[in-house]
């Protein structure tokens, strides 16, 4: 076996960091290979099922490089990029010389230029031991990853190679499939297609050869809000022809949503969620580090609440507010940098937003308040955020009769507004600075700093804006109200269909009661709201007909919620009976689908820590064994030699008895060995020591184990763990770099272990964490 460590020393400048010295050792836990290296998965790939039926021949004299290309090239179409760039990692381990592999994790990296282009440059270095096709690929993609032309121009010029080698090679496949995503992906850097017909052609090309190719998802995308219709059939057939990828039962859901088929969306997103826990179960990672994870799971959310499945909905948004948070991918505050951002995708930001969401559409007040001062509506320091939260609370207040407290959360986000507001003069205004430094266009850096700003505050001014409107229907101030409603611009239309009933305005409310049934198709919330209002307002047709409308999706709803509940006179009118639920439609255009359970657990579960039994300083054994019954972080070091490591011992030294007043343990394992500790000892800033203990794995047993690892490179990596009592792991990192981050730490462990202790109910409506 050719290890990929073997050809570091020939070519391993050519990716390495600028400002790294050539032929520098680097620092532990970075990769010999150099920065592109360094990030990504460094665990050995396996060969995993339904990863689609793809064939890109390569050059390799190992045999079981071309199975793992395949894999990777399959994932690259469902864009499971992690994994994919951890397959082609495998070909190279298997066959240095490989050249296609290093074009492989390029295109992993397609959003992440800076390491594409170390990896395409790599690939370039070993273009002599790949074939004139071979080639033809990377020098498709090396002037698209390297060049300096404008990216409109590199984007036309990938087009006309790809089309080069469908050109010179008909019957390859993958050529076809590759340019037809590029095609679809160029419209997006407004590149328009002028002919989808065209595009739609080549995709028939390859399904003609292979009808369970993923290209289906290619075919999804390049209908998607133009003509979804025209994709029903790749809908039926996307997450059946990779089932093994998440994305690929995802994508379905972007037709059936566009067609308001809300009931088979929510099927599809969830099949996807059940794929992404079965997968994180087995790599033992967390959530938030795979890509779209939480976007798919905040549309699931969107689906059930359309659906009318609301219970379901709120279980599934508070799981994801309960699910492990990390500063990099998933959390409710500022980037590392501190700087404000418009938005946070993770999945404690995404879940805390679909809660919002349950509360205002289903009118679920009481449920709201008793979760306000709970983590799961905990406050944040984004502004934006923030008067989210106090706006929610408003309306929760003004809802429940209390107008004291509805009052003075007006008076808190006026705080947020005057926050945004002075973060933005500060920005501009260190714009301004450094472009008069740097001698650059200050007008253009002002702009670019400010981006952003100016809908944050729009946002912020509409929750302002509505719960005035409310404030003064509560005062009895109705022309004033009236006033205010009329000049406010962009307020959702349920809210102003609302706010104008509460004024006694029918014409005003059925107008747009009227408006929400024609457009809230299949949408639960705005047709019980819309039926409603009508029949308040003595609008009997039109009342019947947007009920008419919602009995037609009413399979899945929970009628004792207060939007449900309330139309039952309506039924009543209708001489229906109590229960007026009608049985889920047929379809006969879904494909054959898998039972969900088959694809995975309907929840994340935190993995089982494996055990492990090590000597300390004194000879003395110690093991996980020990921590039974209590909490313990276990720490991956890499020994005195990496300052790194000590800088972190020495930052969770001072931390140790907070993480103590938690009942947590701590204890840090090295790759030393037992006479080796003492070094270690010797740069602890306390005196006396650590006041935690330290354990020799020399061996390295435990590192792997626990997979901090670099399988590829063999060699060790930094990894902190949170191990509950029960034995499972609630939190982890593993990285080039240690996590050091202790304050984060300190929280984040207090809040993951105070829900390990929460009772666990095994339906589908409850907490199901672990």
């Amino acid at each position: 076996m050719v290890c990929l460590i073997a050809g570091a020393v020939r070519v391993s400048q050519t990716a390495r960091a600028d400002d790294e010295e050539p032929g520098k050792t680097p620092a532990a836990g970075h990769s010999l290979h150099g920065e592109a290296f360094d990030e990504g998965p460094r665990q050995s790939a396996r060969l995993l099922l339904g990863t689609g039926k793809v064939s890109l021949k390569i050059s390799s004299a190992h045999p079981k490089s071309q199975t793992f290309f395949n894999q990777g090239v399959g994932q690259l179409h469902g864009f499971w990029y992690f994994e994919a760039e951890r397959s082609f990692r495998q070909v190279a381990f298997f066959d240095t010389n490989c050249a296609m592999a290093y074009w492989g994790m390029a295109m992993a990296n397609v959003n992440n230029r800076k390491r594409a282009a170390g990896f395409i440059k790599r690939a370039q270095d070993f273009k002599t031991n790949a074939s004139p096709r071979e080639i033809l690929w990377i020098d498709a993609y090396h002037p698209y990853f390297t060049g300096k032309d404008s990216e409109t121009e590199r984007r036309k010029q990938l087009v006309k190679a790809l089309e080069n080698i469908v050109q010179a090679h008909p019957g390859e496949l993958e050529a076809k499939t590759f340019l037809a995503f590029q095609i679809w992906e160029n419209e997006n850097k407004d590149i328009s297609i002028t002919s989808r017909e065209s595009v739609d052609a080549l995709i028939r090309e390859v399904l003609a050869v292979e009808p369970l190719h993923p290209i289906h998802h290619a075919r999804i995308h390049l209908w998607n809000d133009k003509k979804d219709e025209r994709a029903l059939v790749s809908a039926a057939r996307c997450g059946q022809s990779a089932p093994g990828i998440a994305h690929m039962w995802h994508m379905p859901g972007h037709t059936y949503s566009a067609l308001k088929r809300y009931d088979d969306a929510a099927w599809q997103q969830e099949a996807a969620a059940r794929t992404d826990h079965a997968y994180m179960e087995a790599a033992r990672i967390l959530p938030d580090q795979i890509h779209n994870f939480a976007h798919n799971n905040q549309w699931l959310c969107t689906d059930l609440l359309y659906c009318g499945r609301v219970r379901e909905e709120l279980a599934l948004a508070k799981n994801m507010v309960e699910l492990p948070r990390h500063p990099k991918y998933n959390t409710l505050n500022r980037k590392e940098d501190n700087t404000a951002y418009d938005k946070n995708n993770g999945s404690s930001m995404l879940g805390r937003n679909r809660l919002f969401d349950a509360f205002l559409e289903f009118e679920l007040w009481p449920e709201m308040l008793e979760l306000a001062d709970t983590f799961y509506l905990e406050p944040t320091e984004l502004p934006e955020e923030q008067a989210h939260r106090f706006y929610a609370l408003g309306l929760a207040w003004f809802a429940s009769g209390d107008t004291n407290k509805a009052a003075g959360v007006i008076d808190s986000m006026d705080g947020c507004w005057k926050q945004l507001k002075q973060e933005r003069f500060e920005a501009a205004e260190k714009a301004e600075e450094k472009a008069k430094k740097d001698k650059a266009d200050t007008a253009e850096a002002m702009t670019k700093a400010m981006k952003g700003f100016d809908s944050r505050l729009e946002r912020v001014e509409k929750y302002r804006s509505e719960l005035n409107i409310w404030g003064s229907i509560a005062e009895g101030k109705t022309a004033q109200a009236r006033e205010l409603l009329e000049e406010a611009s962009g307020l959702p239309k349920e809210q102003r269909a609302r706010l104008w009933e509460r004024l006694g305005d029918n014409t005003n409310c059925v107008k747009l009661a009227k408006e929400l049934a024609n457009s809230g198709t299949n949408q639960a919330p705005a047709l019980a709201l819309a039926a409603h209002l009508c029949w308040q307002a003595g609008e009997t047709n039109a009342a019947t007909n947007a009920f008419s409308q919602l009995r037609a999706i009413s399979s899945g709803f929970e009628l004792n919620t207060p939007i449900l509940a309330r139309l039952a006179p309506i039924a009543e009118h209708l001489g229906l009976n109590e229960d007026w639920r009608l049985p889920p439609p047929k379809r006969s255009d879904t494909g054959k689908r898998p039972t969900l359970d088959s694809l995975g657990p309907f929840r994340w579960r935190p993995y089982s820590a494996p055990g492990w039994k090590l000597p300390d300083g004194r000879n003395n054994q110690r093991s996980l064994a020990d921590y039974k019954g209590r909490p313990v972080l276990v720490v991956f070091y890499l020994g005195s030699g990496c300052p790194h490591c000590l800088e972190q011992l020495n930052l969770l030294s001072p931390a140790a008895s907070e993480f103590e007043r938690e009942g947590i343990s701590l204890i840090a394992i090295s790759t030393e060995s037992v006479e080796g500790l003492h070094k270690t000892l010797q740069n602890a800033k306390p005196e006396g020591g650590f006041p935690f203990p330290i354990v020799s794995d020399k061996s390295l047993r435990a590192f792997k184990a626990y997979r901090a690892y670099d399988d590829f490179e063999q060699m060790p990596l930094h990894g902190t763990f949170l191990v509950d009592g029960d034995g499972k792991v609630r939190w982890q990192d593993i990285s080039y770099e240690p996590f050091t981050d202790i304050k984060f730490l300190v929280a984040e462990s207090r809040r993951l272990l105070a829900l390990a202790k929460m009772p666990l109910v095994a339906n589908r409506g409850h907490r199901q964490q672990g």
